[in-house]
């Protein structure tokens, strides 16, 4: 058996008149993150760790903003993509871990709903889904309330031809 592990990290602005959607879930909020897709940081942070788990750069290679094609996509789609080139790889997922900073608004009526969504998008059991939140204790934008970040990390294996 082999495995690997990735890590992912994403920040966006809080911009008006934008949806605020967190790990492929819609968060009612009175602001939602600016970005070229829907600005999904915790999927565009799981996206990486997936992707840098491989060894294969980043969303940003991947899904570049200069694409029309990805304006207002929604992330979910950029996960599946990739997970569907790395399942032809012989690759699973064994567990992911997704952290969401931000002072507001409090995620924690969400997490149920955002461990499922990403369990659906990663074709895992809800046990092998982490989503935590945590603040930035007021400090940085992210502090001030100008925008929300987040940290994944994955585990991969692939099992031993036989």
């Amino acid at each position: 058996m082999d495995w690997r592990v990735g890590i992912g990290v994403d920040a966006h602005p809080l911009t008006p008149d934008r949806p605020l959607v967190l790990c492929g879930v819609p968060v009612p909020y009175p602001e939602g993150l600016a970005g070229h897709s829907d600005g999904d940081v915790g999927l565009h942070a799981l996206c990486d760790a997936l992707l840098g788990a491989m060894g294969w750069g980043d969303i940003g290679e991947w899904f570049p903003p200069s694409d029309p094609a990805y304006h207002g996509a929604d992330s979910r789609q950029f996960v599946r993509v990739v997970i569907d080139r790395i399942r032809s790889e012989g690759w699973s997922v064994v567990h992911t871990d997704v952290t969401l900073i931000a002072e507001e608004p409090r995620l924690s009526p969400w997490r149920a709903e955002m461990r499922r969504s990403v369990a659906d998008l990663v074709s895992v059991d809800e046990s092998r889904v982490s989503i935590k939140a945590t603040t930035a204790n007021e400090l940085g934008f992210i502090g001030r309330k100008e925008g929300i970040g987040a940290l994944a990390v994955v585990l991969l294996i692939k099992e031993a031809e036989k």
